[in-house]
Formats: structure tokens, sequence, C-alpha cells
């Protein structure tokens, strides 16, 4: 099996909330792209909470909004092995340097963890001391959460953050 290795964050000084996924997707990995699956939700959900067309935007679009909105995103491993896009076929995989986000985000006032794959970490994350939560998983393989109830839930936590 090959090594897979994730992408970088997109994180800065402004950042206040920080989404952590698992682990880029086939689609995404193959883009070198957040959410990369046109049918991942989370893109949506942003456009939905923001009111900006994120769907018709370019990636580069996309990253200037999670930007002005002070929005992060990342991922728990730092590479992996595994077949496909499924969190349960991940096998030995790096993580993170978690801790290292303090650093890197001097304003951050909360992480999200997109999914029970990346929910797992929060032990690790929790010690930012800063509050953690889990959102339902934005991709497609979440298919017991409408995308009302995704956007419900999403919503609270990033208004509760001042990036919705």
């Amino acid at each position: 099996m090959t090594r897979l290795h994730g992408l970088p964050p997109v994180a800065d000084a402004n950042t206040r909330l920080i989404v952590l996924g698992s682990f880029p997707g086939v689609a995404s990995l193959r883009a070198q792209q957040y959410y990369g699956h046109p049918q991942n939700a989370f893109w949506r959900i942003l456009g939905a909470l923001w009111q900006r067309p994120l769907l018709q935007a370019d990636y580069a679009g996309r990253l200037a909004a999670l930007r002005e909105h002070g929005l992060g995103v990342w991922d728990v491993y730092a590479s992996c092995e595994r077949e496909g896009s499924l969190d349960a076929d991940i096998r030995d995989a790096t993580l993170n340097d978690l801790p290292g986000l303090r650093a890197l985000c001097p304003q951050l006032q909360a992480v999200a963890h997109n999914g029970g794959e990346s929910y797992r970490h929060a032990r690790h994350t929790r010690t930012l001391g800063l509050p953690v939560y889990r959102l339902p998983s934005t991709s497609p393989a979440n298919a017991g959460w409408s995308f009302e109830r995704k956007l419900a839930a999403w919503a609270e936590v990033l208004q509760r953050h001042g990036v919705a």
C-alpha cells in the first residue's frame, strides 16, 4: 500500500476557529484541495452560512473566504496508508502537529472536528485549552444526516465563535 501525504494547513494569525478533518479523500488529494469531492457538503454549508456562491468560486476564492471569516482548515492526520477514501480504511496514520496550532494561530478560540474519525483525536486538541467540538461529517458517506441538519449543527458552532 502506498503512503499518502495530506495537505498543508489553511490557517494563519487571524484564524479563530479551525476545522479538522481526518484525511483528504482521493478526489481532494488528486485536486490538492480541501473538500474536493463535489458531493462533500463543506463548501455548500459555508456558502449557505456566509451567503456566498462558494460552489461556483475557484479554490483560491474559497480559501480567501475562509481567511476573511477567520476559519482555518486542516486534518488530524499528516499521512497514512489507505485504499479509497473511507476513514474506516485508514491504516498506519501519523498525526499532524496539533499542539503547534497555538503558534500558527495565536487568535485561535476553538477547534471543531469534522466527523467521528477526526474527533477520535479530541484528547490531543483539548490539550490546547480551548473548546473542542464534534461536528457531523460533511462527507457524502454521512448520509444519515440531511443537509439541513448538518447546516444547523455547523451554524451553531461557527456563530458561537464569530466565523459564520
